[in-house]
Parts: C-alpha cells; structure tokens; sequence
C-alpha cells in the first residue's frame, strides 16, 4: 500500500471549488427523480420543486451532513483477516475494474476473439481477485451476459462473488434488491442481522447521472444503504466536454456537487453512515465518442478529486489508469 504525496490543487483553488459548488447546490440544484429522496432533502430544509424534482440544498445543510460523514470505515470480507481499512489520509488500496460487458479469450500471441460476459467469468475473475494480495476488495467485474433477460442476473452477479472471493464486494447496485443483498449477508452470519449490520460484507456503489441529476435507482442505492450500514460510493461519472464542462475546473465543480448531493441524501438518512467521495470522472473523446478511462485528463482529474476529498475529510475513491 502507497499514501499520496501528489498535489494539483492550492489550498485556494479548493477553497475556490468548494464555493462553486455550494452556489451550484442552492442556486441551481439539483434533479431528484425519487420521491422518498426528496421528501428527505426537503425535511432537512432544502428547497423542493415537485413539479420539476429540483432539489436546492443551502450551504448549511451540506456543511452539516459533511460534519456527520465519518473519515473513515471498514470493509469487512468473509476471511476476518481480508478486513481493508478505508480512511482519510490513510493507504491507498486498490481494487479490480468494473463493469465489462465483453471478455477477450487469447488463442495465440497476437490472436484473440471477443464475447459476451459470462457468470462463469464472474467466478473466475473473483477467483483472481482474492488471490492477489494487492487487490484489496472485489468490485462487480462483468455482468453475467449468459444470464441477460433472467430477472435475477444482477443477484447472480453479486451471490457468484461470495462464493469465490473472501474480499469484501463493492457491489453494482440495483435499489430494489437491497433488501436481498441484505439477506444474503444475514445468511452469512447465520440469520444474525445485527452481526450482518455491524460487519457487512458487501458495499455499495452507484453514479449520479451527469449533469446534476440523481435518479431514482441510485436514491434508493444511497438511502438503504445507509439505513443497512452498507458503505456506500457516490461515484460520478462526469465527461469533461460531454455532460461536463470542456474546462477541468468546471468538471471538477459539476463532479463535486453531484457528490456532495449524495453525500448529503446518505448523512440526512442515517448521519453518520459509511461513504465514499467517488470518482469515474473524465474526459469526453469528441473524436470517437468514448469515455477513455487512460487519457491524461482523468489522471488530473482523479488528483483533483482525491484532493477534494481530502478537504472534506472524507475517504476518497478513483477510478482508471
């Protein structure tokens, strides 16, 4: 494990960003499309517009929510000895890649073919993962493409990992199963929930959808998470060029105030429930229409947003090369 030393960012330039996003958060808002979600924002003081599910948050509500955020948490695997720390300021840990829809199958040096996904593939890559001792936790790798139109893939795709890794598993949530991957947790502790609520074995994550908006599905991701005290990662996936600002500095605004809204729905449900500042945010490839997780962009970005986190205090996540 490694701590970070780069800094991008002046104390000033964050304290610059940080007031940007308090002015995006109670002038602009942001879309809500939950209506439990809501009703939460606007018990807490924030100003709720029904008819467009516009949710403006003060300054004083976040500064409250970000005060109740704990620094930092644990995640918590089958194997008691695969517990991985996350914290502040702490070591960096490190994670597989996610989601994948294809696998490459190698058949000789410089000839491979491409598929579709498999639950067998999930399996194995969790396999890998809890072999390697620098990867600290599993993160849903493929969806099981074998499984596509089942009404159960996505509980395949988070029951195979428990089977095959001892790692703690950052699960690709789907709010209406929260409840069963509860369940599945209680299961592991025997039917104990309070055991299954102190040392979860799953955590969670989820993207607000670029720009400012935070749909239904994830809402529910963030309360219930919460209310099982399940860590949960409000990553954005922000495009600098795309649903961003071409300018980093705007990107990293837009990015901070759909993670802070998160943050704030998760600490007005439960203050003092486990979270991540995350990041998948980049740049937006105009010539080919990607999101490239490689370019030089996200890697100032990432260093953005750890600092970001940084300043709040909370534990940070990035994604990319």
């Amino acid at each position: 494990m490694i701590k970070n030393t780069y800094r991008l960012l002046s104390l000033e330039e964050r304290k610059m960003i940080d007031v940007a996003t308090m002015e995006v958060l109670a002038e602009s808002g942001v879309m809500i499309l939950d209506e439990e979600a809501r009703s939460i924002y606007k018990e807490a003081g924030c100003i709720v517009d029904e008819k467009t599910n516009m949710v403006k948050i003060p300054e004083h509500v976040v500064r409250k929510a970000l005060s109740c955020a704990p620094t930092g948490f644990k995640l918590y695997g089958r194997n008691k000895k695969r517990t991985t720390d996350i914290r502040y300021g702490g070591e960096t840990t490190f994670n597989n890649f996610g989601v994948g829809v294809k696998m490459c199958d190698y058949v000789s040096p410089g000839k491979y073919h491409t598929r579709n996904s498999t639950e067998a593939d999930i399996m194995n890559i969790a396999k890998v993962v809890d072999y390697a001792d620098k990867i600290d936790f599993y993160l849903s790798a493929v969806a099981a493409g074998d499984l596509t139109g089942v009404k159960a893939q996505n509980i395949h795709e988070q029951i195979t990992p428990v089977f095959n890794t001892s790692k703690n598993i950052l699960v690709d949530a789907v709010g209406p199963f929260m409840p069963i991957y509860f369940e599945v947790i209680k299961a592991f502790y025997g039917g104990d929930e309070e055991e299954a609520m102190k040392k979860p074995i799953y955590s969670m994550t989820g993207c607000p959808t670029s720009p400012l908006e935070i749909g239904t599905n994830f809402c529910q991701v963030i309360i219930q998470a919460a209310r099982y005290n399940m860590p949960c990662n409000v990553l954005s996936m922000a495009m600098s060029g795309g649903s961003s600002p071409v300018q980093l500095a705007g990107t990293i605004v837009t990015h901070n105030a759909e993670v802070l809204a998160g943050i704030v729905l998760s600490q007005l449900t439960v203050p003092g429930a486990p979270v991540w500042y995350g990041s998948s945010t980049t740049a937006f490839d105009l010539r080919r229409g990607t999101a490239p997780v490689g370019a030089p962009e996200i890697g100032l970005i990432s260093a953005a947003v750890v600092e970001m986190g940084e300043y709040y205090n909370l534990p940070t996540y990035v994604a990319g090369f």
